[in-house]
């Protein structure tokens, strides 16, 4: 029997091995544009345009840097690519994830782990660093779920509360089109990269 493909080829020309992925496959501009077109909550979310995993992740780095202002441009870097492994895979909702269980599991950690060795990232962040960065992730679900999702307050209180002593004053959700995500996600990109480099 012939063996089923595992691979997606991508807009810049690089063929993505999913149970095998190597840095060497992964372009930013491949991983901006998945990421701008890709609607978090399974698109169920309000506005005339879809609330996608890079503005997700834009909103998350600026999280983690805001609880953590010290924070190193490396853990910065990882903060806005959290979620990168949805360029390829997709945005499941918390649900189905734990419905697939280990294999999607592992899938989307090989993929992260090939997009952190490829910017100069530990293919496994480490653990207070993922801690925190899941902090702001946490968060960030807060600000959706009650802003854009539908959620009542009472049940975005009970499903993702806010850690103690944490505001979310000032920190906005925007909704655009996926090009302008796209260009933004980039631009905080170059930006990171510039410091890692300096």
């Amino acid at each position: 029997m012939a063996k089923s493909r595992a691979w997606q080829r991508m807009l810049s020309g690089r063929r993505l091995d999913l149970l095998d992925p190597t840095p060497m496959d992964i372009e930013i501009e491949d991983s901006a544009h998945g990421l701008a077109f890709v609607a978090r909550w399974n698109g169920q979310t309000r506005g005339d345009w879809a609330y996608t995993v890079a503005e997700h992740s834009l909103l998350v780095e600026e999280i983690h840097t805001r609880l953590d202002p010290g924070t190193l441009p490396q853990w910065q870097l990882a903060a806005l690519l959290h979620d990168a492994p949805e360029y390829v895979i997709g945005d499941m909702i918390s649900p189905v994830k734990a419905a697939l269980g280990r294999e999607y599991q592992d899938m989307d950690a090989r993929i992260a782990a090939a997009v952190h060795r490829r910017f100069g990232l530990p293919a496994v962040i480490p653990a207070p660093v993922r801690a925190q960065i899941k902090r702001a992730d946490r968060i960030s679900a807060r600000i959706e779920a009650e802003g854009i999702a539908g959620f009542t307050p009472a049940e975005a209180e009970r499903l993702f509360p806010l850690p103690r002593g944490v505001g979310i004053q000032g920190l906005t959700l925007r909704l655009r089109p996926p090009t302008e995500t796209r260009a933004a996600f980039l631009q905080r990109f170059a930006t990171l990269m510039r410091r890692l480099d300096g």
